[in-house]
């Protein structure tokens, strides 16, 4: 469908390079991972994202997707939402395996390490497609040499929207370059807002309110001055999480000045 942008007279924007799809998989009927080829002299840092895009009716329409791979793979992971109406990934769910696409060359972003003072818990809080950077965050060595123990939390409307991050954490745990370091320091919580599942059920900000968060893992509240924070998802999520953040006194931080939590805001619309 896209064999237009891989032709040898075919130029790219200057901000971007055309790489290959090596592999696509449908999650659901609204949700679904792909991986492309990595330019040799591309790096980036766990947790951030880079703008995603195609030709569409002769223009280059990009969003941006947080990277999915950890900074050591030979190639760039990305997940994506199948938005109704989206211009881009109403061409994008269609991808297949040796179509062209292109990606920028500066990857940026605020959920990285970088952008938090040290501490010893580390909290990554997801809803829907914002599981997206932390899978680049928990692959990560350095994860496990800045922080004891890693909490991600991922909530969706579904127990089917969930299998992509359950299939992640199985694999990392079975991965022989970080499955040893991994061993029990991930923590995974799920929960469903729609479906009766064997996860927990609500919203997470209702379930760290009430408690049940720290029930189920077994950890006490969040506490400044122990535990980090990262936090990616809908709208109405991150101000809600940014709002429990700070009246548990925890100060947002940035590349510029690292500080307890630390939120994406370059989603609007989750990539579409």
């Amino acid at each position: 469908m896209f064999d237009n942008i891989l032709t040898d007279d075919y130029t790219p924007p200057k901000t971007c390079t055309v790489e290959r799809v090596t592999a696509v998989k449908h999650w659901t009927d609204t949700l679904f991972s792909f991986r492309v080829t990595r330019p040799a002299a591309f790096r980036f840092r766990a947790g951030e994202f880079i703008m995603i895009g195609l030709m569409i009716g002769g223009k280059p329409v990009l969003r941006a997707y947080s990277i999915c791979s950890p900074t050591w793979d030979e190639e760039l992971e990305f997940y994506s939402i199948k938005a109704p109406g989206g211009k881009l990934t109403t061409e994008l769910q269609h991808i297949e395996v040796g179509d062209g696409v292109l990606l920028g060359r500066k990857p940026t972003g605020t959920l990285v390490h970088d952008a938090l003072v040290p501490g010893e818990h580390l909290y990554l809080f997801s809803t829907g497609t914002g599981l997206a950077p932390f899978a680049s965050v928990i692959r990560e060595p350095e994860t496990y040499e800045k922080f004891k123990e890693v909490i991600l939390t991922h909530t969706c409307r579904t127990g089917a929207e969930l299998e992509y991050g359950k299939q992640l954490v199985e694999d990392i745990r079975k991965d022989p370059l970080v499955g040893e370091l991994v061993g029990d320091r991930l923590i995974h919580f799920t929960s469903t807002t729609r479906d009766e599942t064997q996860d927990q059920r609500g919203r997470i900000t209702n379930l760290i309110h009430n408690g049940e968060l720290a029930s189920v893992i077994g950890r006490p509240g969040l506490d400044p001055a122990t535990d980090r924070v990262m936090i990616c998802g809908s709208d109405a999520m991150l101000r809600d999480l940014k709002q429990i953040m700070l009246d548990k006194d925890f100060t947002e931080g940035s590349n510029a000045a690292p500080a307890q939590f630390v939120i994406e805001k370059a989603f609007a619309g989750e990539g579409v």
